[in-house]
């Protein structure tokens, strides 16, 4: 699993994310956030504030984002907060990267569903292109992370990139995505089993058949 320690809080860090501040743009997004919370409740708003932060330092770096010691500290200030209790939040939740990752963040599912399904042949793949677990690929495209799961075991396995699942896959069918992604291409997310729309059984459904192309009430049927 991922290392959820913080990166070191060296100078060079300091010198590079010590001046952080919103964007006009997130300072906007941020205050909005803020104000959905009663008076005396705007801490609540940490979780997407550093989600913000995150998507604000990917921005600037051309990479899926991660959050910085001074921009944890920012987001503290900004709520006043101790930054402890910052550090913990993003501590605790993996969808903050608390280390500098690549451009795509391909987290695979590892799992029993996904195990059973073929994700060892997930992480084979990713190997196969030059990722590491925990670590950025030397083009800087990728970062590879084990993950626990993510509730798409109707469609396993499955990898999330960045903001998007890709379910059904096979060594395949993830070579195909990665591919499109590294030519700046927007594959399709979601199942990627032909003729399958989410997570419906393979080859349409075998109950409730009526509820296929319209609404229908089944209540008479079963009384």
């Amino acid at each position: 699993m991922a290392d959820r320690a913080p990166a070191p809080d060296t100078p060079e860090l300091r010198e590079r994310w010590g001046s952080f501040a919103w964007t006009a743009e997130i300072a906007a997004l941020a205050k909005e956030i803020v104000a959905r919370y009663p008076e005396g409740r705007q801490r609540s708003a940490v979780m997407p504030l550093l989600d913000l932060a995150q998507r604000q330092v990917g921005a600037e770096t051309d990479t899926q984002g991660w959050l910085p010691l001074p921009v944890i500290e920012y987001v503290a200030d900004y709520l006043d907060m101790p930054a402890i209790r910052v550090l913990e939040v993003a501590s605790f939740y993996f969808m903050y990267n608390l280390v500098p990752v690549g451009k795509f963040h391909v987290q695979v599912c590892g799992t029993t569903p996904c195990m059973l399904r073929g994700s060892d042949a997930l992480f084979e793949t990713c190997k196969a292109r030059g990722m590491r677990k925990g670590h950025v690929s030397e083009d800087g495209l990728w970062t590879l992370t084990e993950v626990e799961c993510m509730g798409n075991c109707a469609t396993a396995p499955m990898v999330q990139i960045n903001d998007d699942n890709f379910e059904d896959l096979t060594p395949e069918r993830l070579d195909t995505v990665l591919d499109a992604l590294a030519k700046g291409q927007n594959p399709k997310a979601g199942t990627q089993e032909p003729g399958r729309h989410t997570s419906e059984p393979s080859g349409g459904p075998t109950t409730l058949t009526d509820m296929v192309e319209e609404n229908h009430d089944y209540r008479d049927e079963w009384a």
